[in-house]
């Protein structure tokens, strides 16, 4: 989503180029020339997307950043999510991330392209391992996978499945490409003036974890080894609502 590019585009001062169906942000990380877009909402358009960029640009890895949701209460808003596993819920296919950066991953990333929100089924999940949802990182993935370009995933924690924040109604406030609907929000507002703190509260949280993503992210490839400021490598962005970073030339989305 756009929202996710944001914190990117500010923290690396992206000049957007591109025209057409290929939107990009363009800008460096030290030596490495970086390259981000937005793809959109749904594993079609994620797809769709990074296969545009790859078909125009030469990309040496792909890091996916943005937002996810927690299956649970207790992960505070802004957590880095660190998945041993992404796995693709339409088909059970399990892609393992490249990891830019130390720590211990663990659990399952589940990418699905529709809304959950029922308590049984959230439940079944987090007892199979699951620790996260998103709708794109297994589709990213796949496309990675097929062109042989190592990706990595920096997603935080911008809202909880449980808590009820989330909804059909809120869910098509917004766009597939990510931009809001102000008719669809003007009705919901209309219909429900007291959720607009609440509203207020998932807005911020996003922001937050959108934040907290592109930080590690950008991190983590400027610890990648021929990164400092000495030379000339390349490195994309791409944004599916999450983003894309590949590198050698990197792309972020």
């Amino acid at each position: 989503m756009p929202m996710e590019l944001t914190p990117l585009r500010k923290k690396l001062d992206l000049a957007k180029t591109g025209s057409g169906r290929l939107q990009v942000h363009e800008g460096t990380l030290g030596r490495r020339r970086v390259v981000a877009i937005v793809t959109g909402m749904g594993t079609k358009l994620a797809t769709d997307g990074l296969e545009r960029l790859l078909d125009q640009v030469e990309v040496d890895q792909v890091v996916v950043v943005g937002i996810t949701g927690a299956v649970e209460n207790d992960t505070p808003i802004g957590s880095l999510v660190d998945p041993e596993v992404v796995v693709d819920s339409a088909t059970g296919e399990e892609f393992r991330p490249h990891r830019l950066s130390e720590g211990n991953a663990s659990g399952k990333m589940w990418t699905t392209d529709v809304l959950i929100t029922d308590l049984d089924v959230i439940a079944g999940l987090r007892n199979s391992g699951v620790v996260a949802l998103d709708m794109e990182t297994a589709a990213i993935a796949r496309v990675c996978e097929r062109h042989k370009i190592p990706w990595s995933v920096f997603r935080a924690i911008s809202d909880r499945a449980t808590d009820g924040s989330l909804d059909d109604d809120v869910f098509h406030m917004s766009n597939q490409d990510g931009t809001p609907k102000p008719a669809a929000i003007a009705s919901y507002f209309l219909k429900h003036p007291g959720k607009l703190p609440a509203m207020a509260r998932l807005a911020k949280g996003a922001r937050s974890a959108a934040d907290r993503a592109a930080s590690a992210a950008i991190e983590a490839v400027r610890q990648l080894p021929g990164s400092e400021d000495t030379g000339s490598e390349d490195t994309g962005s791409e944004d599916t609502g999450s983003e894309d970073t590949g590198s050698g030339r990197t792309g972020a989305n």
